[in-house]
């Protein structure tokens, strides 16, 4: 008994560090905040009181150090929020505001760590049948150093499945998401270590040909995070394994069709991946979620350390 007590000690001890340290973690999520719009444009409704203070609810719920976020309004929107959320004892005072094509909503960053580098993927395009188009959102990217750990974030909010006149909206999201895979490749040809994380709402299933395009293939393949609910469902898909395990990763609600889905998504680079902690990153379960937005956030946990 005592020789098992004494094993066990030392196995914490390895698990927490060099000294006996708990290693430093932080925790990142998304979240597509459904029209975060405080002053009137494009005949967009503002959003009311209660759906902010939902919104607010929510994050508190995920406790991010960094958060993603998508369909937001404009930088003074997310002043508001950050101030709201400060107000409820959640300071995350540094902030990103990408502007890009898209007057209503913007891709943006609240984090507790000032970022290192900020890149503003803000003028990004691509030719459809002859015709230039651009990506709407653009895609926002970041980098935070804590300490010796460095790590980047690439947001995007792809285009969505709504019919447009200018072509059409499967193709314009595929484009988008090649344009963001060409950021992806460059990143990991310059350092095939490197660690960072692609997310947001990319509007479809993971599937389809835009989420396939942003995974990628071989050794430079993303690895989703793909957390879920904390309620229980645990392990592999024992009917498939060859498929997702069917624990509730939903991330959002299509009120037309009555139709549950995920689409939001945190993909990682093969170096971040190693440092994921999956016992602690899920889908925060808030009652009347969908006051908020019709999307819920996806929040991951890292160990702020490289591992091999």
């Amino acid at each position: 008994m005592r020789l098992q007590k004494c094993f066990i000690a030392a196995a914490a001890i390895i698990l927490a560090g060099p000294l006996g340290q708990a290693q430093q973690t932080f925790r990142v999520a998304t979240y597509n905040v459904e029209n975060f719009i405080l002053e009137p444009i494009q005949n967009r409704p503002l959003k009311k009181p209660f759906a902010q203070a939902k919104i607010v609810e929510s994050i508190l719920a995920a406790k991010p150090d960094v958060i993603a976020l998508q369909e937001m309004g404009k930088k003074t929107a997310l002043i508001n929020l950050q101030a709201a959320l400060k107000a409820k004892g959640l300071d995350l005072p540094h902030v990103e505001h990408l502007s890009a094509f898209d007057p209503a909503i913007h891709v943006a960053y609240l984090s507790r760590f000032p970022f290192k580098k900020i890149t503003r993927h803000d003028n990004e395009s691509f030719l459809l049948n002859g015709r230039r188009l651009h990506v709407s959102r653009g895609f926002a990217e970041v980098e935070i150093a804590l300490g010796d750990y460095s790590f980047s974030l690439i947001t995007a909010h792809l285009k969505s499945k709504r019919e447009v006149s200018v072509a059409d909206q499967a193709e314009m999201r595929l484009q988008e998401a090649l344009r963001l895979r060409r950021i992806i490749d460059a990143r990991l040809k310059a350092n095939p270590e490197m660690n960072f994380a692609v997310l947001g709402d990319f509007n479809d299933y993971y599937n389809s040909k835009p989420v396939k395009a942003l995974v990628g293939r071989g050794k430079s393949k993303l690895i989703d995070a793909r957390p879920g609910e904390k309620n229980g469902d645990s392990g592999q898909n024992r009917i498939n394994s060859k498929w997702f395990p069917r624990n509730v990763s939903w991330t959002h609600f299509y009120g037309v069709e009555d139709v549950y889905s995920r689409i939001d998504y945190i993909l990682l680079s093969p170096g971040m991946a190693r440092e994921l902690d999956r016992a602690n990153s899920w889908i925060p379960v808030v009652a009347n979620w969908g006051h908020g937005s019709d999307h819920r956030p996806v929040v991951t946990t890292f160990v702020a350390a490289d591992r091999e």
